[in-house]
């Protein structure tokens, strides 16, 4: 029983799905934010405890390559916290998070929003800032829902769902710190 015409191999009439699906995938490498193009970095905001009264300061700063978020957290007047967040648009079905990252050491908090107000929950995840570029990937359940400060229940993350991305330094880690983001991509 012969499967193929004579003269055409398995590989050559692949060949063109081969080609699809390379395609596909190179599409989806793109990254979902690109902090290098100004017109992403300029879609974030810097939120610090001073919503609350505290008194750290934070900005943030458009490099060549990244964005840089830095400042000094105090533990004040109740405070001990510097955010910043914006716009978030990942695609359905994606199942984690690759940040590529570089800063000082000390614990962040990558936050994810359902929508962009402070009146709602978050998700986030620690991770350690490393001090050479470096790409961490966060899966869906690395997240937990907390809302000012604490854990609270709410159902699991879909990241299709999300609008809004952040970092956050808090933890009573009094101050200065400096953290760079190069790109966020999805699986």
């Amino acid at each position: 029983m012969r499967l193929l015409p004579p003269g055409r191999s398995l590989a050559r009439r692949l060949v063109p799905f081969l080609l699809i699906f390379i395609a596909m995938n190179a599409a989806s490498a793109q990254p979902v934010l690109d902090f290098a193009d100004p017109a992403t970095a300029q879609r974030f905001r810097v939120i610090n405890d001073g919503v609350m009264g505290g008194v750290s300061t934070s900005r943030l700063v458009r490099t060549d390559d990244a964005l840089r978020f830095e400042g000094e957290v105090s533990l004040e007047n109740s405070g001990g916290f510097a955010s910043f967040r914006g716009p978030a648009q990942l695609p359905d079905g994606a199942t984690a998070l690759l940040l590529t990252v570089r800063g000082d050491g000390q614990r962040y908090k990558l936050t994810l929003k359902l929508d962009d107000s402070n009146a709602t929950a978050q998700y986030q995840a620690s991770f350690v800032a490393p001090r050479d570029w470096t790409t961490i990937r966060f899966a869906t359940g690395d997240f937990s829902a907390s809302f000012r400060g604490r854990q609270v229940s709410a159902p699991p993350l879909a990241l299709g769902e999300v609008r809004a991305i952040g970092v956050l330094i808090s933890d009573r880690q009094a101050g200065p710190f400096q953290i760079e983001l190069r790109e966020v991509r999805t699986e």
